[in-house]
């Protein structure tokens, strides 16, 4: 089974309206996260990762830069090759109406999600987005991931027209997530739909029965290595795991959250002992994806693996 540890990496301010003065310490925070026990950003994922010999899929948001310099879309990019890591592109619109000059007569006002773009100005963000990294010499882009998961069908349209190759948008738990697909696609397993390969998000039924996503920051260490194994044994070929470079970081600081923390290292450490039924991959090369119907059961991790991140939650919250 392959498996893509996928990495979010973005940027925010706090509000729209006091940018210029918060963003040198939001981007010093997001991106390094430095405190005096180390920088728990991305310095630490890449090092993490490193130190099992895993790669990671780091699906990077550019429109930042488009306002603030590429200078500093830069610092990123160089940083994730060096540890010779697999690059993509993920986008937030948010960014849209920041950028100068304008990408379109439209882009004056902010728009959140991709969904609420047209096919034409969702061409526009996408080719904006390559400029972007062909201009801090990372070139080879093929793949994608909508800001919040927020796709639509002109999302899939638009990623054909401008030469993607892979997509993993789809999130089935989350509500921004491609509306007018939910009767069109499979939220739960690879396909291909307009000429895009496509990798949803992985989900599982927790202990109670509740669907969850496979997010780092969402999921207990337990839950996350039985979900895998339960993928395994259901014959499952692609599992997604979700995070964001501030993830290891609690909310609004730059200390570090020693729970997840120790939840990405354990991660790591099982994907690393476990090569033989685990293949940690990127979206550098088009993954291959088999559509032949076959009858699965749902993955689904014990109550007492749930109860685990509960206790954990009610630890972080003591703690924070």
């Amino acid at each position: 089974m392959k498996v893509y540890l996928t990495f979010d990496i973005e940027i925010w301010c706090n509000n729209w309206e006091e940018l210029d003065s918060r963003f040198p310490q939001s981007f010093h925070r997001y991106i390094y996260g430095r405190s005096e026990k180390g920088d728990y950003a991305l310095p630490k994922t890449l090092e993490i990762l490193d130190k099992y010999g895993l790669k990671g899929v780091f699906f990077v948001e550019p429109m930042f830069a488009g306002r603030f310099g590429v200078e500093h879309l830069a610092q990123i990019t160089q940083m994730i090759q060096q540890a010779d890591q697999d690059i993509q592109l993920h986008l937030h619109p948010e960014w849209t109406d920041e950028i100068r000059p304008l990408l379109f007569d439209s882009a004056k006002t902010k728009r959140q999600h991709l969904s609420y773009y047209s096919f034409e100005e969702q061409c526009a963000l996408l080719n904006y987005g390559r400029k972007m990294f062909s201009l801090v010499d990372c070139p080879q882009i093929n793949a994608f991931r909508a800001g919040s998961f927020a796709c639509n069908i002109d999302t899939y349209r638009a990623l054909q027209y401008c030469g993607f190759a892979v997509d993993s948008s789809l999130n089935v738990v989350h509500p921004a997530s491609g509306l007018d697909l939910r009767n069109v696609l499979d939220f739960y397993h690879p396909q291909t739909y307009q000429g895009i390969n496509i990798l949803p998000m992985s989900v599982f039924r927790d202990g109670f029965g509740k669907l969850r996503p496979a997010q780092l920051g969402a999921c207990s260490l337990s839950e996350l290595r039985s979900a895998l194994r339960s993928a395994l044994a259901n014959g499952v070929q692609h599992f997604v795991i979700l995070s964001h470079n501030f993830e290891m970081l609690k909310p609004g600081r730059c200390d570090p959250d020693s729970i997840v923390v120790r939840r990405f290292t354990g991660l790591c450490e099982f994907l690393a002992a476990e090569r033989t039924a685990f293949e940690v991959s990127v979206l550098s090369s088009t993954p291959v994806i088999d559509e032949s119907p076959t009858t699965r059961r749902p993955i689904a991790v014990k109550l007492t693996d749930t109860l685990q991140r509960h206790g954990e939650q009610l630890l972080r919250r003591l703690t924070s």
